[in-house]
């Protein structure tokens, strides 16, 4: 257990979003110094963490992911204590690396989870067991069998297993439910769209085609808004898929560029119908933001446009262009020299 007040955290993934560390340096993204041990060294630095760890398959990544993270957040943030233990040791190689990292943690600490999709299943059963409190990136499992299997064990050891759906904490997102929800009636339409630039092909090509795909990847976002938004409004009774071939699979990748679900909601009152449409896909081109996000919702009695990737700020600078940028999701530049990012929804998300 960690101090009194404190908890001690497991971060099991190295990638992107756990530290912004992607094929030997940061990620061209807009998560360049990570999200996840950006967070919790600043929760750290105001007495809410104690212990860190990190977990990843391959430990000869780790000197460079020390090296980043001293970059991009120690010599960035004032008063960053980046102490963290690793797992395993910088000169193997384990996927079965969380085992023996969990092992080191106790009943009530936390792990959380951002590896490949077709492995969070068993990371988190195997924190569970232990009794830790598990927080795993979306989609939380891929299977309805795996869901009540950690909602079953969750129950018995008594922890908490939530899934990090940092959409719910948007202001613009949480505001549009709640609109939705109190004054526009049953549910009638709606089209919502996500995308990454090509190049994230190279930074999930681990995984990409062979244990996941964009939709679970992205569409995951909006299918997750429109449970949220719809509960005991409506409820869906169908679920169709196409999807978009031909720029993954000239590098090599046997998956889909872009995937489109077609679903049909019943409203729970009358039986009346509506029809969702979620595309996502990970082949646009690079343009002045690293993820378009937008949707539009019908409802009997009026409608909503949400564009979550333009907020109304852009910058240009001589080194990185121009670029619409999103600081209600990660503020990365300081303030007085330190991390001030605190209210940002990709950080209050796990505080």
């Amino acid at each position: 257990m960690a101090a009194e007040n404190k908890a001690n955290v497991l971060m099991v993934g190295t990638g992107e979003y756990t530290t912004g560390y992607v094929g030997g340096q940061a990620a061209d993204s807009d998560k360049g110094a990570g999200v996840v041990a950006l967070t919790m060294f600043d929760l750290r630095r105001r007495g809410k963490v104690d212990r860190v760890g990190m977990c990843g398959v391959n430990g000869k990544k780790f000197p460079g992911i020390r090296s980043h993270m001293q970059k991009c957040i120690g010599d960035v943030y004032a008063e960053m204590d980046l102490t963290c233990e690793t797992f395993p040791s910088d000169a193997e190689v384990d996927p079965e690396a969380y085992v023996g990292a969990a092992k080191t943690y106790g009943p009530g600490d936390v792990a959380v989870i951002f590896t490949p999709d077709d492995t969070h299943f068993k990371i988190a059963l195997e924190c569970i067991n232990r009794g830790m409190h598990v927080m795993v990136t979306k989609p939380i499992v891929q299977t309805l069998e795996h869901h009540h299997i950690l909602a079953k064990a969750a129950a018995e050891k008594g922890v908490l297993v939530a899934v990090e759906v940092h959409k719910r904490l948007d202001p613009f997102y949480a505001d549009a439910r709640d609109r939705a929800r109190s004054g526009l009636g049953n549910f009638q339409y709606m089209y919502a769209y996500m995308s990454q630039p090509k190049h994230q092909l190279e930074t999930f090509k681990a995984w990409a085609g062979k244990s996941s795909d964009i939709s679970y990847y992205l569409n995951s976002h909006h299918v997750d808004w429109s449970e949220w938004t719809l509960a005991s409004i409506a409820r869906p009774i169908r679920v169709t898929a196409t999807g978009s071939t031909g720029v993954a699979k000239a590098k090599g990748m046997n998956t889909e560029d872009s995937i489109t679900l077609t679903v049909q909601w019943e409203n729970v009152n009358d039986k009346t119908l509506g029809c969702a449409v979620y595309t996502s896909s990970w082949v646009a081109p690079k343009s002045d933001v690293h993820s378009q996000q937008r949707f539009f919702y019908m409802g009997t009695n009026g409608e909503i446009n949400v564009d979550q990737a333009h907020r109304g700020c852009t910058v240009a600078t001589d080194g990185g262009g121009f670029a619409s940028v999103n600081p209600l999701f990660m503020k990365y530049t300081p303030t007085n020299g330190y991390f001030a990012g605190q209210n940002s929804y990709g950080v209050r998300s796990f505080e």
